[in-house]
């Protein structure tokens, strides 16, 4: 039965869930801040925005000066509303194409440019800073914004974060798309900028055996707990 939240206190923290791809981020990041009645900061849109403007202008996503030159050059605006996604690239909605193939190879090299890193953290801390906030990515507890009054690193079983990224893309070679998954987690997890990991004082969730339902539950009483602890102390 879901947890009644009707007489609990108002959300005016930060929310910071982190993890590998497969894991749920971003559809729990989204109906958790429905629930909060906070703003939601996919900072993974922005990365995608970034590396759909290195791949219109022709540039190589494996050059860090030449990309670094680009993304500083455009402007990277996405949307807060849980209910309605929104990215545009120098005015221009790049909604479907930042979810394209072609971006989605090329994300793990923008984003791992220590410049562009610099230039959207900044940007991202500005959005938080506004109003409570459920924030997704992969450094958000541990760069972005490490006191969030909740940190969230979730998990799951990598079969599981297979056939969740499978559907997702319409894939039907569960192997290739392991082996992305791999390469991405390797990627991510080894870059010197802002490397994936666990952040300090995070808690762990296996979304392995959860429905998305039941993880933002899990989610909204964590993040309740938290702001009552933190009004008593």
């Amino acid at each position: 039965m879901p947890t009644d939240f009707s007489e609990a206190p108002e959300f005016r923290g930060v929310v910071a869930l982190d993890g590998p791809s497969g894991t749920g981020k971003s559809t729990v990041a989204r109906l958790l801040a429905r629930r909060l009645r906070a703003q939601y900061l996919d900072t993974g849109a922005m990365y995608r925005a970034a590396t759909v403007a290195v791949l219109r202008a022709g540039v190589d996503p494996e050059d860090p000066v030449a990309v670094a030159g680009r993304v500083a050059a455009s402007r990277i605006d996405v949307g807060t509303d849980p209910w309605h996604s929104s990215t545009r690239l120098d005015g221009r909605d790049v909604e479907r194409e930042i979810r394209t193939a072609a971006t989605t190879a090329a994300v793990s090299a923008v984003s791992a440019v220590q410049a562009v890193r610099t230039q959207l953290v900044a940007q991202q801390r500005l959005i938080i800073g506004r109003a409570p906030t459920v924030a997704e990515g992969r450094d958000i507890g541990s760069v972005v914004w490490p006191d969030a009054e909740l940190k969230v690193y979730l998990t799951a079983r990598e079969d599981v974060r297979a056939r969740r990224r499978a559907g997702e893309l319409g894939e039907d070679d569960l192997n290739r798309v392991t082996q992305a998954l791999r390469r991405r987690d390797d990627f991510d997890s080894s870059r010197a900028a802002s490397p994936l990991r666990r952040p300090d004082g995070s808690i762990d969730v296996d979304t392995s055996e959860l429905s998305i339902d039941e993880v933002v539950e899990v989610l909204a009483a964590l993040a309740f707990q938290a702001v009552s602890t933190a009004d008593r102390a």
